[in-house]
């Protein structure tokens, strides 16, 4: 192991002519932390149904947007549907204990006009699909991108 100069100095310096320099300290043996359990795998076929699903602001503090979730026990046949409109395809696919999902471009429900795609990352969670999603947005100014945060409940 190489010391620098400077951590030499550091120990002369903090020693006083009748005191000695620390002895190194043998590395203690990190603790062995349990091994948690896998998370569960994304089941398509537990996904199956309709849902509510709630888009709000990055900070989770405003909802945004309301929508209708159609899941199929596979990855084709999901759909989101927005108030007023016709249900939109999503492409959906599982890695793990997530879905990736993405749809578009659509006509934005919060920017009229401007045309949006969506991609997002859901997990279950207390019987809930939550995650995050990105829209970017087709516009040449700064703003092209918004975060999401994802929710979305089963309809009884």
């Amino acid at each position: 192991m190489r010391v620098s100069r400077f951590a030499v100095l550091v120990v002369l310096v903090g020693c006083s002519p009748k005191e000695k320099a620390p002895e190194a300290m043998p590395a203690a043996e990190p603790a062995m932390a349990p091994v948690a359990a896998a998370p569960a795998a994304f089941s398509l076929a537990d996904a199956a149904g309709k849902w509510t699903y709630v888009a709000k602001s990055a900070m989770g503090d405003t909802v945004l947007v309301t929508a209708e979730l159609n899941a199929t026990a596979d990855a084709t046949g999901w759909t989101i549907t927005f108030p007023g409109r016709k249900p939109l395809p999503m492409t959906v696919m599982v890695s793990g204990d997530s879905a990736m999902t993405s749809a578009g471009p659509y006509e934005s429900v919060l920017r009229k006009g401007v045309k949006v795609t969506t991609e997002g990352v859901v997990r279950m969670s207390g019987g809930k699909m939550v995650g995050t999603s990105k829209a970017h947005y087709s516009v040449k100014t700064a703003d092209s991108v918004r975060s999401l945060i994802i929710e979305a409940t089963r309809k009884m």
